[in-house]
């Protein structure tokens, strides 16, 4: 299976820590956000990761290189202007082949079983089978509903998308390359349908949209060290 980062956003909740380096290269416990994904991906077993990127992508490139430094191949989606989610995605789609890809968010830090989720098949029909976690305090009303291993948008107890889901390319095929689209109205869309399975994940889960969560983070991978700022 391949796999996909999206590292193409401004962070600009993160500024001024933003205005020099992507968010993707911020680091937390010593290693850069992006690279905790890469390397849980190669241990996953992951083919091939396309990463794109928009602002300060350069420095993305240069820091990442060819994957060859996690033994797993890295192609990168460079963006004129950040294309958000599912526009990113659809520009990519050419790299990211025929079959279901897995898709994660840039900046979260989540440890849940990749290698179990690339090797779930969607089930017949689905276009997107996604990860939903307890809602955290800054998003309390939650993204979607959850029931019996299906995505749905009726009213009750909802979960937050956790930026991790494996996708279909159908999903994408009807937007026009090179156009920006948010991926919130495809997924609505395809929930409303019954296409889009959904599991529950209770382990630990980051959003890292602040410079505050990213100091969260750095203290709980390394708990000895003192508080230090980003340079």
């Amino acid at each position: 299976m391949r796999a996909m980062i999206l590292a193409a956003g401004r962070g600009e909740r993160m500024r001024p820590l933003t205005d020099t380096c992507p968010k993707p290269l911020l680091a937390a416990g010593g290693v850069p956000l992006i690279v905790h994904h890469l390397r849980r991906l190669a241990a996953a077993g992951i083919d091939r990761v396309v990463i794109n990127h928009a602002h300060l992508g350069a420095m993305i490139e240069t820091a990442l290189g060819d994957g060859s430094a996690w033994g797993l191949p890295i192609s990168y989606s460079p963006e004129a202007t950040a294309l958000e989610t599912a526009g990113g995605i659809r520009q990519a789609l050419p790299q990211l082949g025929d079959a279901p890809f897995l898709v994660i968010n840039g900046d979260i830090f989540c440890d849940v079983d990749l290698a179990a989720l690339a090797t779930r098949p969607l089930a017949a029909g689905d276009l997107a089978h996604l990860v939903l976690v307890p809602n955290p305090p800054h998003h309390p009303g939650g993204d979607f509903h959850l029931h019996h291993g299906r995505a749905h948008l009726a009213d009750g107890e909802r979960l937050t998308f956790s930026g991790i889901g494996l996708y279909h390319p159908d999903m994408f095929q009807s937007l026009t390359a090179g156009a920006p689209a948010p991926l919130g109205p495809l997924l609505r869309q395809a929930i409303a349908a019954g296409r889009v399975g959904a599991e529950r994940f209770d382990g630990l889960w980051m959003d890292i949209g602040t410079p505050a969560r990213l100091a969260e983070l750095d203290a709980l991978l390394c708990p000895n060290n003192p508080p230090h700022s980003q340079s």
